[in-house]
């Protein structure tokens, strides 16, 4: 049995391997319609959540299984003091897999020990969200044809931005990727990343406050949004929240085939006047959201292609 916990629980070779069957997906999607008959997913989602939870149940029922489980902390019985392990066991005489989004990191490792079907981490914390990593990997992988040789802008909220943690993980392990870190200084990358992922393995990075500056070097610009839920204080985040906006006029300092994208939801870091850009890649992004978490189900529980 193996479980989804970290973006690097998978190697680069078995990622190809899950982003090629998301391809296949994506192209061939009514063969995959019953490759999970029987099958039960249950979403445990201990916080908010649009698109991750229902991408997984949209991943889910388009393989023919079926879904169980709750969307809020408060619709479970988390209320009356029950542990995430004893959670995690009793699911498990109920689904054959689940995806769980939890507040504090490390959740998903706990539920993990105490499982007996897979487990996916859908986001634990300010830590790890695997599943939008994997999406924008094959995302970036379908827009430009390749994982290595480019510069990626992360911008906004690199403090507490799981995704973006996650990502920088997953693309240090590819040849000749660069990244520029565009955010206040309240809100830069945390020291692990900065010291144990990008300068532990010799990747070339600059941190800059000012969009425009990074904008013509860029072939993907991963936008994020200020975390509100993340702050312990009003002033701060009203502070932050709209240092960066990218509107119609920084687009023009882009590349013709630079790509923006963004895990949503937004707030107004990027102006709507963006989204008939044929280069903004957000709504795309969420849609590859599915096929990889298809792929990703049927890999988990060693689930045959279709012929």
């Amino acid at each position: 049995m193996r479980h989804l916990l970290n973006p690097l629980d998978f190697s680069v070779e078995e990622t190809e391997r899950l982003l090629e069957l998301a391809t296949d997906i994506e192209q061939n999607l009514p063969k995959y319609s019953h490759v999970c008959d029987g099958k039960k997913l249950a979403t445990l989602f201990y916080e908010p959540s649009t698109r991750t939870r229902l991408s997984f149940e949209s991943a889910m029922l388009s393989l023919g299984g079926s879904v169980l489980g709750f969307s809020s902390a408060n619709s479970s019985s988390a209320t009356k003091g029950e542990s995430v392990s004893d959670t995690i066991r009793m699911i498990s005489c109920y689904a054959d897999i689940t995806a769980m989004r939890h507040p504090k990191e490390g959740a998903a490792l706990v539920a993990s020990n105490a499982a007996k079907i897979p487990v996916i981490n859908a986001g634990d914390g300010g830590h790890q969200h695997p599943t939008q990593t994997l999406t924008d990997l094959m995302t970036i992988r379908s827009l430009t044809g390749r994982l290595d040789n480019m510069t990626i802008g992360l911008c906004g909220d690199l403090k507490f931005g799981r995704t973006v943690h996650s990502l920088i993980e997953a693309m240090v392990r590819y040849p000749g990727i660069r990244f520029y870190l565009i955010s206040p200084d309240e809100l830069r990358i945390p020291g692990y990343i900065r010291q144990d992922v990008l300068e532990a393995n010799n990747i070339e990075y600059k941190e800059v406050n000012n969009l425009d500056d990074a904008m013509p070097q860029l072939d993907i610009l991963y936008m994020t949004r200020v975390q509100k839920e993340r702050f312990f204080n009003e002033e701060d985040y009203i502070r932050l929240k709209d240092c960066y906006i990218l509107d119609k006029k920084k687009m023009k300092l882009a590349k013709e085939d630079m790509f923006v994208l963004h895990p949503l939801p937004r707030v107004n870091e990027i102006s709507t006047e963006v989204d008939d850009d044929p280069r903004a890649a957000y709504f795309r992004q969420a849609q590859y959201g599915v096929y990889v978490r298809m792929a990703l189900i049927m890999t988990l529980l060693e689930v045959e292609k279709p012929c």
